[in-house]
């Protein structure tokens, strides 16, 4: 091989792998396909086929294709299916807003802290806002048993996204069956919880929320940088609603629906390797490898 041909290569290898330690970079290099697409198996909603107003309805605006909900200085947003599940397919496409929002939560996710209060169980996808020119922290997240409640045991997982979600809607989902809890980004599996103990897996039924509101105090690197009103109103936009499961009624013999072709559940080969593929790149931060928390808290860390 020539000497020039000989330094492209070289240069070619460089370029990829400051692309790849790069979180700003690399959020244009697309996952590998999972090849299934459990999105496309569910039926969508319109909101108010499944869902109603919880909290701030004057901060909630429909039209027939997407909900807007925002927050200001005088309150944020909230909504909620009209049934509880005991496991099921839970998705919505959401568009976030762009420039500073910091401090500001948007949020997708299961709980049933309406019927426990003080001692409830909970499944978390949440979007921490952020400052000009950083990218959004997806936070991924259970409780259970009132492990949210007072003295609070997370179990968070962040990741960077290797799109930019305020520019368009993305499909995010959470899968909940009674033996693993899985979240799903445009179809990819990012992380899979597998129910190792009835003592650190909800199975109590839940409902499915979305919102948006000030954490200041926590959010947006751990509270140093807070919600600022001078950029108010923070919108985020849901739509293409999916809920789809055995509710919290159903006859005992209600089958758990999947995210893969395997009706008992789990990944296959492809699903597998696009989560691995995610996680080795775009996850910056594991509950289960912090050092500093007490994981006898969390023995699903080690058994």
């Amino acid at each position: 091989m020539a000497p020039f041909s000989l330094i492209i290569v070289f240069l070619s290898l460089i370029t990829q792998l400051i692309i790849l330690s790069s979180p700003t970079i690399a959020r244009h290099v697309l996952p590998p396909s999972p090849g299934y697409r459990p999105s496309t198996k569910f039926r969508s909603m319109r909101f108010s086929q499944g869902f109603e107003n919880l909290w701030g309805p004057q901060h909630q605006k429909f039209d027939q294709h997407a909900l807007t909900i925002w927050l200001d200085s005088s309150t944020g947003s909230g909504f909620k299916s009209r049934k509880y599940y005991r496991s099921g397919y839970f998705g919505a496409s959401i568009k976030l807003q762009q420039g500073y929002t910091a401090g500001v939560i948007t949020a997708f996710y299961l709980s049933n802290a309406e019927v426990h209060p003080g001692h409830h169980d909970e499944v978390d996808i949440e979007f921490l806002g952020t400052t000009f020119g950083k990218p959004y922290v997806l936070q991924t997240n259970v409780y259970i048993r009132g492990s949210g409640d007072g003295d609070i045991i997370g179990r968070e997982m962040k990741f960077h996204l290797w799109f930019d979600p305020t520019r368009g809607f993305h499909h995010y989902a959470i899968f909940w069956s009674p033996k693993e809890i899985i979240f799903l980004v445009d179809d990819i599996p990012i992380r899979r919880y597998l129910r190792k103990s009835p003592y650190t897996f909800p199975l109590r039924p839940m409902s499915v929320y979305g919102s948006i509101w000030d954490a200041s105090s926590w959010a947006t690197e751990d509270g140093k940088y807070k919600a600022d009103y001078r950029y108010q109103p923070f919108v985020a936009e849901y739509a293409n609603f999916k809920a789809a499961g055995c509710s919290a009624y159903a006859p005992l013999w209600c089958r758990p629906v999947s995210v893969s072709p395997y009706r008992s559940g789990g990944l296959t080969k492809r699903q597998f390797w696009s989560m691995r593929w995610v996680q080795r790149r775009y996850l910056f931060y594991n509950y289960c490898e912090d050092s500093s928390r007490d994981h006898s808290l969390t023995p699903e860390c080690w058994k």
